[in-house]
């Protein structure tokens, strides 16, 4: 069973910064994805950002400009650098990973297969 971990979620107000780790060290080839989702509650589950295996990167439009996807060299540590956070962002913030092969839908959550356990984000205005 593959478990990816998450860490780094706080309360933080509005305007503060908050970077968001997980350790995908158990998953034993090159993901095609790895991203990070949310999930406000009583919402849909929803991209935030994802980066491919070739280093591209899509965002949410919501986040463009003020969250970076982010990998370490040896791809085993994913990050998630949140900058001037609002209160909308606040959700449960899920690392994903889906599998070897070519996807559709980058920020579509149904096409990951690996998930973590989620980190809570809180933002208070």
């Amino acid at each position: 069973q593959v478990e990816l971990k998450e860490s780094g979620g706080l309360p933080v107000q509005a305007g503060g910064s908050l970077r968001l780790a997980c350790d995908t060290s158990q998953l034993h080839y090159t993901p095609y994805c790895m991203g990070w989702f949310r999930q406000a509650a009583g919402a849909e589950r929803e991209g935030v950002a994802v980066i491919k295996s070739d280093g591209t990167t899509y965002y949410d439009d919501s986040v463009k400009g003020r969250f970076t996807i982010s990998k370490d060299n040896n791809r085993i540590t994913l990050y998630l650098q949140m900058d001037s956070l609002k209160p909308e962002d606040t959700a449960m913030y899920y690392c994903a990973a889906t599998g070897r092969h070519e996807i559709g839908e980058e920020l579509h959550y149904e096409e990951y297969i690996y998930w973590g356990q989620g980190t809570q984000v809180t933002v208070s205005s």
